[in-house]
């Protein structure tokens, strides 16, 4: 993982050399100080040399000048270089959940994705513009300064080397309770942002029953377990700061008795001793911004495992040679087709259709039957596990999944809409297309009139998920998406369920007129829809039970009658 994390170093070796160039000038200009200190007690200020004085102040000063530039330096650019870092990790994750199937977002919740990529990365960015720093030049300031101070004393520099292995062995025994602690809090935090984005794109429906006491409730269920995660992670954070503090503590108060202890015995004189005291900063402040990287190497390998996780998850894939479907004639032929979603057992138990070019074929029957699984299969949203499905006599599995999912249109019953203009939510059938292009779907979806009528016309913004639109407003739009599309093959999935009966007698115009020289898969809950499709196949517990025109199957007196004659009684 080391590796691979080092990797997106690569673009930025320029910044990066820059700034460890700098912290490591920064480090040495920290150590002139304690060399100044002591050269002004032993010898200028003993000697009476007081030009000398000034001049070693000011050279010092200076140098503090040039430590004030290399510090905004190292803050500005190597946060830059971070955040940089961060972007080319979203950039990646988020073109990686566009090439994820369908099962990935059947079992990973809206929010948690987003906090992978906005919360755990930005952990991964303080890591990479920090890391370098931390580990590399709080080696080489411990180890010069260690250097220094025993050009001072030895005895005294070995005392204060021996609390090196002690804060090593502290960092050890905390490190792995910190990980767990903060991987666990990293979990809670997704299930918080997961828990938001559930209840705030519901917010209508909980005012409409009143419901803000249970969301406030599940909120707090899931507040109340952050809380109690990160109180876990600051527990583990808090024990290691202290005891590693107390341990340099300890050991700042023996070389402060051993270094009079040493005075007194005259092994040391008081410029060296004061020299030696003012330096034991220098040395231990690496050490500690080292052990205290503990923390952050934590918070970042954390976010950046939790990266890697969405990124080892395999992609759809096209099979090796695929071909590229070009201007199918819209032939569908299932057989035998068996798929289940994971433990709930087999939904279709042996499918077998044929499809003809440029005909409209309907699939009817009780909710749970298998007939949307069906229309997802023929996209390849989700794997065959048995059978096959082709197009034109050939196996989909062997057709590119971009050219199979360019020539099919779908309108389901749960139209998405983005948060854009009415111009953009048409244009996204094709992204090409010319402004007349444009307004001529519109008008073969029965809703260029409307969108004249706003005050802004096509650029008028439909809020999110459109909810400044009615159902016939936002079903007429995705209609027209699909006309700009303009795909051989249509498949309609409860297109019209959801609307009232004036309503739906407008869409279906448009939908007639959109299946016109296509062929058309049509999911109907209402059979008044399908009376005049070519044929109709029932389908009852996963499998074809009857199949035929809407005449015949009336005629058979079987599923297709029953369900006929139910709804005939109901309207």
């Amino acid at each position: 993982m080391l590796k691979r994390f080092l990797s997106y170093y690569k673009p930025h070796k320029l910044i990066l050399t820059l700034d460890l160039l700098a912290s490591f000038a920064v480090s040495m200009i920290g150590i002139v100080y304690p060399i100044v200190t002591r050269q002004m007690l032993n010898d200028l200020i003993p000697n009476r040399k007081y030009t000398m004085i000034v001049v070693f102040g000011l050279s010092l000063l200076a140098l503090y000048l040039v430590r004030m530039l290399l510090n905004y330096f190292i803050q500005y650019k190597g946060h830059i270089m971070g955040v940089l870092m961060q972007a080319q990790m979203r950039r990646e994750m988020f073109r990686h959940l566009q090439k994820l199937p369908y099962k990935f977002y059947d079992n990973h919740e809206t929010g948690k994705i987003m906090s992978r990529l906005t919360n755990d990365l930005m952990q991964v960015s303080e890591l990479a513009h920090h890391g370098p720093e931390n580990v590399i030049i709080s080696s080489i300031s411990a180890i010069t300064s260690f250097i220094y101070l025993t050009t001072i004393d030895l005895w005294l520099t070995i005392i204060i080397f021996f609390c090196v292995p002690f804060l090593i062995i502290i960092s050890s025994v905390l490190r792995k309770k910190m990980r767990d602690a903060f991987m666990k809090s990293r979990e809670s935090t997704a299930r918080i942002n997961a828990s938001l984005e559930n209840s705030i794109s519901g917010i209508r429906v909980t005012k409409a029953f009143t419901n803000s006491k249970t969301e406030e409730e599940k909120f707090e269920g899931g507040n109340l377990e952050f809380v109690d995660a990160r109180r876990e992670a600051y527990d583990a954070m808090g024990k290691f700061h202290a005891t590693s503090s107390f341990v340099t503590d300890v050991f700042k108060v023996i070389v402060l008795i051993a270094g009079g202890l040493f005075m007194y015995a005259g092994r040391i004189n008081f410029a060296d001793y004061s020299a030696f005291i003012v330096s034991i900063n220098i040395f231990l402040g690496p050490v500690r911004t080292l052990i205290g990287f503990v923390e952050q190497f934590q918070e970042g390998a954390t976010g950046f495992s939790r990266f890697c996780e969405v990124m080892d998850t395999a992609p759809e894939e096209d099979k090796e040679n695929a071909i590229t479907l070009e201007n199918p004639e819209g032939n569908i032929t299932l057989k035998n087709v068996v798929y289940s979603y994971g433990e709930k057992g087999d939904v279709l138990h042996g499918v077998s259709l044929d499809i003809n070019a440029g005909e409209t074929f309907a699939l009817v029957g009780h909710s749970g039957g298998g007939k949307t699984t069906i229309c997802h299969l023929i996209p390849r949203f989700y794997p065959l596990e048995q059978g096959e499905i082709l197009i034109d006599g050939v196996n989909i599995n062997d057709i590119t999944m971009e050219s199979l999912r360019k020539n099919i249109g779908i309108v389901q019953q749960d139209v998405y809409l983005f948060n854009a203009s009415m111009r953009d939510n048409i244009l996204y059938g094709n992204p090409d297309a010319t402004e007349e292009e444009v307004i001529a779907a519109a008008k073969r979806a029965n809703i260029h009139d409307y969108i004249m009528s706003l005050p802004d016309g096509y650029d008028t913004q439909i809020g999110e998920r459109g909810v400044r639109l009615s159902g016939g407003q936002k079903q007429r739009l995705s209609i027209a998406r699909v006309f700009l599309k303009d795909p051989p093959i249509l498949i309609l999935d409860e297109a019209t369920s959801a609307l009232d009966n004036t309503t739906e007698i407008l869409i279906q115009k448009s939908l007639q007129e959109l299946c016109v020289g296509r062929t058309t898969l049509v999911v109907a809950h209402r059979l008044s829809t399908v009376k005049n499709a070519n044929r109709i196949a029932v389908i009852d517990g996963g499998l074809v039970a009857e199949s035929g025109t809407h005449h015949e199957l009336i005629e058979k007196g079987g599923i297709y009658k029953d369900l006929y004659s139910l709804q005939f009684r109901e309207e």
